[in-house]
């Protein structure tokens, strides 16, 4: 019997201790899909640690990490957040994004979230992971921002007993409007994406959010950004996408039964990006946050939101004080949610109940 191949790990455009490996995922009208994993592995423990037998409290612990909307992976900081604390961090560039995104490919088109399914499992397959026989010596983190937030949350809630902690930076979790309008547009988007599913919806996007992050930007704490994957306007949203999106919001707002503990980072306020003004570079112009704080409570039973002054709508990118912030309520979170393993003879929680 033949030997499998071992993965074509390469070197990734983040360079460093980053790498990537490109996941097939079949075709469809447009050509060769494929996902691509990127990884980040922790730094050797000192040769005293290995002698005395002392672990990092995140030695057992894989995390993969899910882009929003019109993005991809770029975070080196928030990568090693994790390794250095021991655990092997992954992260995700779903097809037709990023990394992933072929020539003459609709942009992050896509008509159900649950398709993405595809993409986690394969990348799961590649971290040594099967959803359906979930490991016992080891622990899955999963962390998303904006729509990976709400792809991940659903994903968490058809896989029980699978992640042990789910990490959510402004999870895009409910949409954007008053009720009542969200009520009147739903059926319209639905109609629209069974007949025409590639129309494009209307929007607005005068790249307001862009120039916060530039004014935001902090040269010693920098964060390189290719333009062709994450574009300074948001790419063209299509009524099929959006469609997807609004069953998405459908179901988190029927309430989802997550099992694992949540953190919701979060800025504390919002602001319409109808004119620029300096109040966009210390909000989330992109969401109106106090829905997502009401939302994130529907998501299972052991859910802690966080919110941060001064933060944009990706929190890790927001100036100095914001950013230092999310960063210490994040490593708070994840060293008191998964910094110590259960012991052997510690009985586990139930698979619907929350996992410490």
């Amino acid at each position: 019997m033949s030997t499998p191949a071992a993965p074509d790990w390469r070197p990734d455009v983040l360079g460093d201790e980053f790498e990537q490996l490109t996941l097939p995922l079949g075709a469809d009208d447009e050509g060769d899909i494929v996902a691509t994993l990127v990884r980040a592995l922790p730094p050797r423990a000192p040769w005293t640690d290995r002698i005395l037998g002392r672990r990092a409290p995140l030695a057992d612990v894989d995390v993969l990490y899910v882009h929003g909307w019109s993005d991809y992976f770029f975070q080196r900081r928030l990568a090693r957040t994790f390794t250095a604390r021991g655990a092997r961090f992954h992260a995700l560039d779903l097809r037709k994004y990023g990394r992933s995104l072929r020539e003459g490919q609709t942009p992050g088109y896509i008509t159900d979230l649950a398709t993405y399914d595809e993409d986690i499992a394969a990348a799961l397959g590649a971290m040594g992971w099967d959803p359906a026989a979930p490991r016992s010596d080891r622990r899955l983190a999963l962390m998303g921002h904006s729509t990976g937030g709400l792809t991940l949350s659903l994903w968490a809630d058809r896989h029980p007993g699978v992640a042990s902690a789910l990490i959510l930076n402004s999870p895009w979790l409910e949409f954007q409007l008053p009720r009542r309008q969200r009520d009147v547009i739903a059926p319209l988007v639905d109609r629209q994406a069974r007949r025409h599913p590639l129309d494009r919806a209307p929007q607005v996007d005068l790249g307001f959010y862009t120039r916060a992050q530039r004014e935001a930007a902090d040269p010693e704490d920098p964060v390189d950004i290719e333009l062709a994957w994450r574009p300074e306007r948001t790419m063209p949203v299509h009524a099929g996408w959006l469609d997807a999106i609004l069953d998405g919001h459908a179901a988190v707002e029927r309430g989802l039964a997550i099992d694992a503990p949540v953190c919701v980072l979060l800025s504390a306020r919002s602001a319409r990006p109808l004119r620029w003004s300096d109040e966009l570079t210390r909000t989330d112009s992109v969401l109106v946050v106090e829905d997502i704080a009401r939302a994130a409570l529907h998501l299972g039973p052991v859910v802690t939101v966080c919110r941060i002054d001064g933060a944009l709508h990706d929190v890790f990118l927001s100036r100095h004080d914001a950013r230092e912030d999310a960063y210490r309520r994040l490593g708070e979170w994840i060293d008191g949610a998964l910094g110590r393993a259960p012991r052997r003879h510690e009985a586990m929680p139930a698979a619907r109940n929350a996992r410490a």
